[in-house]
């Protein structure tokens, strides 16, 4: 604990650390009424993250409209199948046959 101390001593006494962004301004208003998981979602979409949930069903979405052949199908229906392991449980989706791709086309 005293390195970490006198590590936080050094830099002030150095003054080598650069001020933040925002720094000595209120927080805004919203901050405080949302919980942290909230806060972390606004920061997370404002830098571009997506969830693998989410990439995974654009791939499927693209692949869905490519498909041609029963092989392409099963490839799509092991996606969709690890799809449904990591989204959240109202967004799970059915697997899709040859038969039901236009309407796979659809919901995709």
């Amino acid at each position: 604990m005293d390195e970490r101390n006198d590590l936080i001593g050094d830099m002030l006494k150095s003054k080598k650390s650069t001020p933040l962004p925002g720094q000595g301004k209120p927080l805004p208003k919203g901050y405080l009424q949302r919980d942290i998981f909230q806060n972390f979602q606004k920061v997370a979409k404002d830098a571009g993250y997506l969830p693998p949930w989410l990439t995974l069903q654009k791939e499927i979405a693209v692949l869905v409209h490519q498909a041609q052949s029963k092989q392409d199908i099963a490839t799509i229906n092991e996606k969709i199948k690890k799809y449904n392991s990591i989204c959240p449980p109202q967004m799970q989706r059915y697997p899709i046959s040859l038969e039901g791709l236009e309407k796979a086309k659809t919901l995709w």
